[in-house]
């Protein structure tokens, strides 16, 4: 991996750093420029209070629950290639957010948008990694992260002055130039893969972490508008049979069944 290593001075570096950039930047900026369009969404398509918790909640749920995941796609399919196609689901995310109509289909976008960049994260700071030399990554990072954390911080700035200047839609369509230009930038990225990774990647082990934290989102957003219905209770408890299920199928830092094992051998994810 090495040997195929670019100087982050170079042209390549360059190409490198600005597609990670932007890719990962237009998901951390997606967390947090939808804050100050609720207003003018709930006027818009309707909904309650709940509605417009989902409206942010969806987007972090997906994201935050399959970012191992999508780690752990790059690494067996390449990273170049899950990140693309990361781009482009979140764009088509964003297109559907847009033009939602309804609440319901607004937040199924946010799912799919989650999934976008669950894609995005992990696999920008997977391409530095595996592209930029060794004396030039922690650098590299630096700027990644640092820039990164300007799209979260100027987040409700650019929310604000779309809503008021033109619609709420463009603080989802803003995204399109953006994702753009992230993939014309990508295409002067190199290919890689970890050859160690084998195997299938651990879908069922995703599929219970996300559904764990979808069970404990749901009840902390409903039942403070509905109470304990059957079916919040049922949210809620799910969770734990669900880790004692993936305590048994992966290692992923977020299943509480899989720290004690981590202390005899290396945690390595959806692997």
């Amino acid at each position: 991996m090495d040997a195929s290593a670019v100087a982050l001075r170079s042209g390549a570096g360059r190409w490198i750093l600005t597609a990670t950039i932007l890719g990962s930047g237009v998901a951390f900026l997606d967390g947090s420029v939808v804050n100050v369009a609720l207003p003018a969404i709930g006027r818009d398509v309707g909904g309650d209070l709940a509605v417009l918790q989902w409206v942010l909640d969806a987007y972090l749920l997906t994201l935050s629950s399959l970012l191992l995941l999508g780690g752990a796609l790059g690494d067996r399919y390449g990273r170049r290639r899950v990140f693309v196609a990361g781009i482009v689901l979140f764009t088509l995310a964003s297109v559907g957010c847009g033009l939602a109509a309804s609440g319901g289909v607004l937040i199924l976008a946010r799912l799919v948008q989650g999934i976008g960049g669950a894609l995005l994260v992990p696999g920008s700071l997977a391409l530095i990694n595996a592209s930029i030399a060794h004396d030039d990554r922690g650098a590299a990072v630096g700027r990644w992260a640092g820039l990164t954390g300007v799209a979260s911080a100027v987040g409700p700035f650019v929310g604000g002055w779309l809503v008021d200047a033109a619609s709420w839609r463009w603080v989802f369509l803003i995204n399109l130039p953006i994702a753009a230009a992230a993939l014309v930038a990508v295409r002067r990225v190199p290919e890689s893969r970890d050859p160690t990774a084998t195997g299938p990647p651990d879908l069922p082990g995703a599929a219970t972490a996300t559904a764990g934290l979808a069970g404990t989102v749901f009840a902390l957003i409903q039942v403070p508008a509905a109470g304990w219905s059957p079916l919040n209770a049922t949210a809620t408890a799910r969770w734990r049979p669900g880790w004692r299920r993936c305590r048994s199928r992966c290692s992923c830092c977020c299943c509480p069944g899989a720290w004690g094992r981590w202390r005899s051998g290396p945690a390595r994810g959806f692997r």
